[in-house]
């Protein structure tokens, strides 16, 4: 059996940890021992995809882009609804009666 102990780290450290990661361009090494903590956890933490954007992962988004984001996900929301719509009525009015 081990006798290492397990350590649990908040969620917020490890996005930090990320952010610093890509914004130091310092190897898994360097930066594991600058936190004091494996490499091995740094490199899941990087690969999970969890903390970090994964096509921009150092991008923060700004208030502006947040918002015509959620201007276009309600507009792409209501024009699948009226395509929807307008499927049924045309499989309504096209079948012979």
């Amino acid at each position: 059996m081990s006798n290492q102990k397990s350590r649990n780290y908040d969620d917020e450290f490890k996005l930090s940890s990320v952010k610093l990661y890509y914004a130091s361009g310092k190897s898994y090494a360097e930066l594991s021992r600058d936190l004091g903590i494996p490499s091995s956890t740094l490199i899941g933490w990087v690969h999970s995809g969890k903390y970090h954007n994964k096509n921009k992962p150092n991008q923060i988004l700004d208030s502006e882009t947040l918002q015509e984001l959620s201007q276009l996900r309600k507009a792409l929301k209501l024009a699948n609804e009226e395509r929807d719509i307008l499927k049924k009525a045309l499989a309504i009015f096209s079948t012979e009666t």
